[in-house]
């Protein structure tokens, strides 16, 4: 075989997808199911879950707003039934469209050994062979923490939990608070450090003050200890609740460990091109660490495989943009590679703009807010932090132009689609030009 794969998630599916698509001969290898993490117990779960919460959000809107008189009933059971059935229809749409390009797709798993590929007792060689195997949940060495859940659980629960105390201060730990608040859980959110640190101090107090304003934030908090029923900080305070740990992931790299150097927190050493250290494999995805983004996973899934297939390609991880799926979506990006000065930095902020999913907003003052941070100097955006119905395309939008390196005059030309990038038309256009 040509080109092996191992991992079907973002980076593999997308690797073969475009060594396919290459006239390439492609072994795709699967433990589980087709589309790893994302669709089977990740982003596509939080986001299913977030349609269910984003429309009771609304409908309890507009029931204060006095024009609608509805009351929902909740059935968990039902909305992970229908979650699963979904999943089945992708997998089989994935499956097809991995096919569709003549790749094989083999389910089992794979070991290496002696430079073959070793899955079902059967023996494959390889001229190239791509290591996507992604990640699995970080469990802290807590005692008690096998009483703790993870996103692995999300679909095996029965019904929603009374209580939840979710230890982690990033993106997934205020996704999960979000999903099961709405959904009537009393949630405490449990982190290490400083809760959601990647957001701006504005953008953050919008978030707690306006979307999530019924969720307890304990920062600086270790758990000493986590039981069935409840968790015991290290200060001492009991918190009654299931616990679930969002503590971040560990790379599946035990397939290649003692094959390619790895980094010291055991994901997988590459270059910009996605090569290891033996000059056949290569890896992708979140085992190399970096962004565990599913957009990222994809983009390095694809940049190995133009690299298996000859044609040289290299990653490029800058203004790479990121979200927090929430009622309201929470959009951010920066330029890592700006070295602008404190002195030459501006700051423009203003509220959203009501438009489509805001325009009721209004009437209570939580229609959002955009904030984006200038490079006088240079005449370039250093960061934006968007919260609007809109911000997940409008933030993925214009970190291009940050990524191609776009001036701000260049903006002048830039028609927004009304009623969605309105405000940063504003700010940019308008406010700045």
């Amino acid at each position: 075989m040509k080109n092996i794969v191992i991992g079907s998630g973002p980076a593999g599916r997308l690797g073969s997808l475009e060594l396919g698509k290459l006239g390439e001969e492609v072994l795709l290898i699967e433990k589980n199911h087709i589309a790893g993490t994302c669709l089977n117990e990740g982003c596509m779960v939080v986001c299913a879950l977030t349609d269910v919460t984003k429309f009771i959000d609304t409908n309890n809107r507009f029931n204060n707003h006095g024009f609608l008189k509805s009351q929902i009933e909740i059935s968990y059971d039902k909305i992970v039934s229908k979650i699963k059935e979904t999943q089945e229809l992708l997998r089989k749409l994935n499956q097809m469209e991995n096919e569709s390009f003549g790749n094989e797709i083999l389910y089992g798993e794979a070991s290496l050994e002696d430079g073959v590929v070793k899955v079902n007792n059967e023996t494959f060689e390889y001229e190239n062979l791509l290591v996507a195997t992604g990640a699995r949940p970080f469990i802290p060495d807590v005692k008690g923490s096998e009483y703790g859940l993870t996103n692995k659980d999300i679909l095996k629960l029965d019904e929603v939990p009374e209580k939840l105390n979710i230890i982690g201060g990033g993106i997934i730990a205020c996704e999960i608070a979000n999903i099961y608040s709405t959904l009537g859980s009393e949630v405490n959110i449990l982190a290490r450090s400083t809760f959601l640190k990647s957001l701006s101090a504005e953008t953050k107090r919008y978030v707690l003050e306006k979307i999530i304003p019924n969720i307890n934030i304990y920062e600086n908090t270790d758990i000493e200890e986590v039981f069935k029923d409840k968790v015991l900080t290290a200060n001492g305070e009991e918190l009654e609740g299931t616990a679930f740990f969002a503590t971040g992931r560990t790379p599946n790299s035990e397939i290649v460990e003692g094959i390619v150097e790895l980094n010291n927190d055991k994901t997988i050493k590459v270059d910009e091109m996605m090569r290891t250290d033996v000059e056949n494999i290569y890896a992708a995805g979140d085992v190399t660490g970096g962004y565990q983004l599913t957009p990222v996973a994809r983009m390095e899934g694809i940049t190995a495989a133009r690299n298996m297939a000859g044609y040289g390609n290299k990653v490029s991880y800058s203004c790479i943009p990121q979200t927090l799926s929430l009622n309201t979506e929470v959009s951010f990006v920066k330029n890592e590679k700006s070295t602008c000065p404190d002195e030459d930095k501006a700051t423009i902020a203003m509220p959203g703009i009501g438009g489509p999913s805001a325009f009721w907003n209004i009437l209570t003052g939580d229609t959002g807010y955009t904030e984006v941070e200038f490079d006088k100097k240079n005449n370039k955006i250093n960061k934006i932090n968007s919260i609007s119905p809109s911000s997940v395309s409008d933030v993925a939008y214009l970190s291009y132009l940050m990524r191609m390196d776009y001036d701000l005059d260049d903006y002048a030309e830039f028609l927004e689609i009304h009623p969605s990038t309105d405000t940063n038309y504003k700010i940019i256009k308008t406010m700045w030009l």
